[in-house]
């Protein structure tokens, strides 16, 4: 049985989270528990999976994701997903468990996302 890596990388306010592996009943509650201090952490606005090495997702695991999405939007923050196999982001096409402006190529992909919105938000700032 295939199990789950989990990599944490923290930074100011966002954590990158690389999974490889099966993310499934047997697994998720690994990610749960590997994402309660970030979820916890009120500093962190943006959680950015990498699923570069993620080859299977089941229901349980697409919970998970939805769980720190939730928990995150609460207070105005997102999970944003990197790098997902095909397989990976047909499954969240289906059950659109993320949005689709919310799914980035590559990490290099979403960082640069969230400097364009971090450089909107400073800019929007002058116009109060």
């Amino acid at each position: 049985m295939m199990s789950l890596l989990i990599d944490l990388q923290p930074g100011a306010d966002s954590q990158r989270v690389t999974v490889s592996g099966r993310l499934d009943t047997h697994t998720y509650d690994q990610l749960d528990q590997a994402l309660v201090p970030t979820l916890a952490d009120g500093g962190v606005t943006t959680l950015v999976l990498d699923l570069g090495g993620l080859e299977y997702i089941s229901s349980a695991g697409i919970r998970s994701i939805f769980k720190a999405r939730k928990a995150l939007a609460a207070r105005g923050g997102r999970v944003l997903v990197a790098n997902p196999q095909p397989q990976i982001r047909k499954v969240f096409d289906m059950v659109k468990a993320v949005p689709m402006n919310e799914i980035f190529a590559s990490t290099e992909e979403a960082d640069a996302y969230l400097d364009a919105m971090q450089r909107k938000v400073l800019q929007g700032d002058d116009e109060d």
